[in-house]
C-alpha cells in the first residue's frame, strides 16, 4: 500500500505500507488555533489520528497554530519531527528545549524516508516552506500556504519530468488572512472575500506556476467559533467552490481522499461536519474591558522599537483596549499609522511570544489604516511578523542579511518573484483585483514565466 491520503487542513498521509510521513498535523476539532478564534471544519476520522499519530515522520512547514499548533504537536514526543532549513531557525530553536527529536531538513535537496517515498523541502523568505513529495514516481505539491513566491521556476523544473502530479495549496474566497478592517469613520470595509473570487481560478493558476496537473483542496479546511470572530464564517470557502471555474486539463480531487500511488485510484474519505459552539472571548482568556497597565506599555513599545523598517515607514501604532487608546511613536511620516482595537490578553501573548500574525489572521482584531491604502504600504506584516517575529530579523542590517540569504537560495526565481511584486501593484493601481482585464493579464503574465 503506497498512497496519499489527505484530512483536516493542511494534514497528509504518506503511507508505504505503514504510515511514513503527516504533515502539519493540527487536530483542530479539539484544540482551537489563534487564541480560540479557529476550530477545523471538519471531524478527522479516529482511524486517520491513529495514523497520524504512528507516522515515523512528522512535518511542520511554518509555525502558524494551524500547522503547528502548541497543543496538538504534544501528542508526537515519541516521532520523528522535521523542520524546513529557515533563516534563523526560530521553530528549532523553540522546539529544542523540550526534548523533540527534531531533524532540519536541507533546503532544495532530495532525502529519501522509505523505500518508494522521498522528500525535498523548499523554503520561502515569508518563513514558509514547500514540501514535494514523490511516492513510487507521482509528484505531490504540497504548498500549504506558501504559495510560490521565488520558487515556481524550480518547482516546474522538476515537475517536468513526471507524469503524474498534484497541487496541494491554500486557496478559497480569502478569509485565512487579515479581513476585519475598518474606515476611519468607524464603517466595516467589505472584504475581498465577499465577492467569492473564482478558487477554480486560483487552481488553475497554481496549475501553471507549478507544472502541476491535478489539485487537492488543501490547507483551507476551518471555521470560526468565538463571538467576536463568527462573523468572518460568512466568508469562508465552501468544499463545492474548489471545483467551479477551473480549465479543463486541471482535476480537482476531493477535498479529502486517498490516492493510491500504484493504480491512480481516488478514493474520496468520509469526513463529518464539525459543528462548533460558539464561544464567548472569555473562555480563552480574553476580556474586551481589560486594559493596559505600564508594564503592558513598556512592553509594546519596545516591542516596536526594534522594528526598523516600520520604525522608518508609519508615524505610530495604536492599540485601543478596554476602551483607552495607547499609541507607539515611530520614526516615519506622522499621518502614517494603524489603529488596532483588541482584547488585552492575546494583544499581550502576542507581544510577549512573538507571534503578531496570530492575532492577525483571528479576525477578532479590528484594524484602522491612516494615511496608507493597505498592509502591503510599508510592509507591515511582512517586517512585523514574517522577518521580524517568525524570522528573527528586525534591525535593517539583520533584515537585509535575512533576505540576502534567500536571494542566493531562490537564484534567478527571487528577481521573477521581486518583479511578480513589482507587476501586482503595478496592475492593481489601474485594475481592480478579480475585474476582467486583472484577471486577463495575470494569466498573460503567469503564461509568459513558464
Amino acid at each position: 500500500m503506497q498512497k496519499v491520503t489527505t484530512t483536516g487542513n493542511a494534514t497528509l498521509i504518506a503511507y508505504d505500507d505503514k504510515p511514513i510521513l503527516a504533515t502539519d498535523p493540527w487536530f483542530g476539532d479539539e484544540e482551537p488555533a489563534y487564541f480560540g478564534s479557529w476550530s477545523l471544519s471538519h471531524k478527522i476520522p479516529k482511524e486517520l489520528k491513529d495514523d497520524i499519530r504512528k507516522s515515523e515522520y512528522i512535518f511542520f512547514s511554518h509555525g502558524h497554530p494551524d500547522h503547528l499548533n502548541p497543543e496538538s504537536i504534544e501528542r508526537f514526543r515519541s516521532n520523528k519531527i522535521l523542520l524546513p532549513d529557515h533563516v534563523n531557525a526560530r521553530i528549532f530553536k523553540d522546539l529544542s528545549p523540550a526534548g523533540y527529536d527534531l531533524t532540519v531538513l536541507p533546503d532544495r535537496k532530495w532525502v529519501p524516508l522509505s523505500k518508494n517515498i522521498k522528500i525535498q523541502c523548499i523554503t520561502t523568505r515569508i518563513q514558509d516552506s514547500i514540501l514535494l513529495l514523490d511516492v513510487c514516481g507521482k509528484l505531490f505539491i504540497n504548498l500549504n500556504d506558501a504559495g510560490t513566491r521565488d520558487c515556481s521556476r524550480y518547482i516546474r523544473s522538476i515537475s517536468k519530468d513526471y507524469q503524474h502530479s498534484y497541487i496541494m495549496a491554500l486557496t478559497g474566497y480569502g478569509d485565512a488572512d487579515m479581513i476585519n478592517f475598518y474606515a476611519e469613520d468607524g464603517s466595516f470595509i467589505l472584504p475581498r472575500a465577499a465577492s467569492r473570487p473564482s478558487v477554480g481560478l486560483q487552481l488553475n493558476n497554481l496549475s501553471k506556476a507549478t507544472g502541476g496537473k491535478a489539485a487537492i483542496p488543501f490547507s483551507s479546511s476551518h471555521q470560526y467559533q468565538r463571538q467576536d470572530s463568527i462573523w468572518a464564517q460568512a466568508y469562508t470557502t465552501p468544499v463545492e467552490a474548489f471545483h467551479d471555474g477551473r480549465a479543463a486539463g486541471v482535476e480537482c480531487l476531493p477535498a479529502f481522499a486517498s490516492v493510491d500511488c500504484r493504480t491512480l485510484a481516488v478514493e474520496a474519505y468520509p469526513h463529518e461536519e464539525h459543528k462548533v459552539t460558539i464561544r464567548p472571548p472569555e473562555d480563552f482568556g480574553d476580556s474586551w474591558s481589560d486594559q493596559l497597565d505600564k508594564d503592558d506599555q513598556k512592553l509594546i513599545t519596545d516591542y516596536f522599537a526594534r522594528k526598523d523598517r516600520v520604525q522608518d515607514y508609519f508615524g505610530f501604532v495604536n492599540f485601543e483596549v478596554g476602551g483607552k487608546s495607547y499609541a507607539t511613536k515611530m520614526r516615519g511620516r506622522k499621518d502614517r499609522g494603524i489603529s488596532f482595537a483588541v482584547p488585552r490578553n492575546s494583544l499581550i501573548a502576542s507581544i510577549k511570544y512573538r507571534i503578531f500574525d496570530d492575532l492577525l489572521i483571528g479576525n477578532f482584531m479590528k484594524t484602522t489604516l491612516h494615511g496608507v491604502k493597505s498592509f502591503d504600504d510599508g510592509h507591515f506584516n511582512f517586517n512585523v511578523a514574517k522577518y521580524g517575529d517568525n524570522g528573527m530579523a528586525e534591525t535593517e542590517e539583520e533584515v537585509r542579511k535575512y533576505l540576502a540569504e534567500y536571494r542566493r537560495r531562490a537564484g534567478i526565481d527571487y528577481v521573477v518573484g521581486a518583479l511578480e511584486d513589482k507587476s501586482r501593484d503595478f496592475l492593481m493601481r489601474f485594475a481592480m483585483q478579480d475585474s476582467a482585464i486583472y484577471k486577463m493579464m495575470k494569466s498573460l503574465y503567469i503564461s509568459y514565466l513558464r
